[in-house]
């Protein structure tokens, strides 16, 4: 996630400029035929730039109204993450009725595992998404670093499982799902010793359910990409356009170029450049936003709303010495 108030054109600018190099290349070229070889067949009407222009302008549209709801929607989840995760630690320490410390302790640093174990889930990379399989966002990635890319999953969990737990854990395909079904059967023992009252039992159980919730709307975001047929019909009507828009520009302009003289021709390739730039751009922005957690710049910051869950229940626990809040990297926020 940016934190800054918009993107600089220092990073914007080149994170694009392969689409400025690709417009340049399509407009460079006919123009040039045009100009020195008197290739006027090159010149067409504007009309049916124009018909093809409205129709990827509605499709790109489309696109970045969905993308951005898969975003948006992702960053709801985790709000709910947040409130189930704060109502799960006062339950707790509430209805554990226990006076060790420890026990709830266990409890809650599970609770934590939990929270480790799914953003590592979110953060694996699929097929279909773009962090790594495209060179713009490769470069992009020397301005932030993506912690769960930085170190295992084995050496974050080991301050809040006990090693026998842990290597269980770690032993299952679905980790985060296996540490609440652990969590459920510790409540379950607890409430067979009278520790957890019955109505109390029921209330944690359903707490539990609600996180069960909150991952399943997760993995469906992280495991159902942006409809491939939508995308595909995206991109090729952008690449369509983006190679008549110079041919549209150079029939426009040859028509004054008695006027205006035979330079005029050449304000094709700026023009070009300008228009086809701002729709490649278009496609470029709803495909960085279709996937909230593949570890791009603009990810809903998981690692840090779980940092920030963290220090809240270590605090209900009376804990004094807390991780430290995560900054951003660059106005970069993971």
């Amino acid at each position: 996630m940016n934190t800054a108030t918009h993107y600089k054109l220092f990073h914007f600018i080149p994170w694009t400029r392969k689409k400025i190099y690709k417009m340049l290349l399509l407009s460079v070229i006919p123009t040039a035929l045009f100009y020195f070889f008197g290739w006027n067949w090159l010149a067409i009407p504007w009309v049916p730039v124009a018909l093809i222009g409205t129709a990827t302008a509605f499709i790109s549209g489309f696109k970045n109204t969905q993308t951005y709801n898969r975003t948006w929607e992702a960053r709801q989840i985790y709000g709910a993450i947040i409130n189930s995760s704060r109502t799960f630690g006062i339950m707790t320490k509430d209805f554990v009725r226990t006076d060790k410390h420890e026990l709830h302790k266990e409890i809650i640093y599970r609770h934590f595992a939990w929270l480790t174990a799914l953003r590592f889930q979110l953060r694996e990379t699929k097929s279909w998404e773009n962090i790594k399989a495209k060179s713009y966002n490769r470069e992009y990635l020397k301005y932030y670093q993506v912690p769960e890319w930085e170190s295992s999953l084995d050496e974050e969990l080991k301050p809040f499982l006990s090693e026998k737990e842990r290597l269980y854990i770690l032993s299952t395909k679905n980790r985060a799902t296996q540490i609440i079904a652990r969590q459920s059967e510790q409540l379950k023992e607890l409430n067979q010793q009278g520790i957890i009252a019955d109505y109390n039992y029921v209330a944690l159980e359903n707490q539990l359910k609600d996180l069960y919730d909150q991952q399943g709307k997760c993995e469906r975001i992280k495991n159902f990409p942006y409809p491939r047929q939508f995308s595909s019909i995206n991109l090729y009507f952008t690449n369509l356009l983006c190679f008549l828009i110079p041919l549209g520009f150079i029939g426009e302009l040859s028509k004054h170029t008695e006027k205006m003289g035979d330079w005029f021709i050449w304000l094709a390739i700026p023009l070009s450049i300008l228009v086809g730039w701002i729709f490649l751009v278009l496609e470029q922005i709803g495909e960085s936003t279709e996937n909230p957690f593949e570890g791009n710049a603009n990810d809903i910051p998981i690692t840090q709303i779980s940092r920030n869950i963290e220090i809240d229940l270590r605090e209900m626990l009376g804990e004094k010495e807390l991780p430290p809040a995560i900054q951003p990297q660059n106005n970069i926020l993971m």
